[in-house]
Formats: structure tokens, sequence, C-alpha cells
């Protein structure tokens, strides 16, 4: 799931450094993803994983790493099994 998180994040987040350089606890926002390309990196992740994130989920902190946006689709994943 990591690696599809990052390809997404490549593709979306406009990030000034290459995410292949970064730790999956490593800020994005930190990395330069504006909350504009978090609204895109959002909804690839929501058309990837076919989910749709909850407005309790729509806050920085989610999308703040590769391993927070994990933890939050794993938590979806939980929900709807």
């Amino acid at each position: 799931m990591s690696a599809e998180i990052r390809g997404i994040v490549k593709e979306h987040a406009r990030l000034a450094v290459n995410i292949d350089g970064l730790a999956d606890d490593a800020s994005l926002y930190d990395a330069g993803m504006t909350s504009h390309a978090s609204v895109n990196v959002m909804l690839a992740l929501e058309d990837a994983f076919d989910v749709e994130f909850p407005d309790e989920l729509l806050k920085r902190s989610v999308f703040e790493s590769v391993a927070s946006i994990e933890a939050a689709l794993r938590s979806l994943d939980a929900q709807a099994a």
C-alpha cells in the first residue's frame, strides 16, 4: 500500500523534493505540498483505493505523511469490512 500511496503523492503533491528520498513519516507539507495539492492527493487516493474520506478525516494531519495516509486508508478499509 505504501508504494501505491507514494506513487500518487509523487504524481499529485507537487513536492519540492523527490518522495523516494523521504521516510514514510516525513512531513509532506515540509517537503512542499500545499493545501491545494493535498486536495488533489486526496481525490487521487479516493479513486485509486475506491474509498471516500469522511469529514472527520479531512484534516491536515491525515495527509501529513505517507504513514498517516496509510493509517487513514487502513481505518477506512477496516470500517468497510
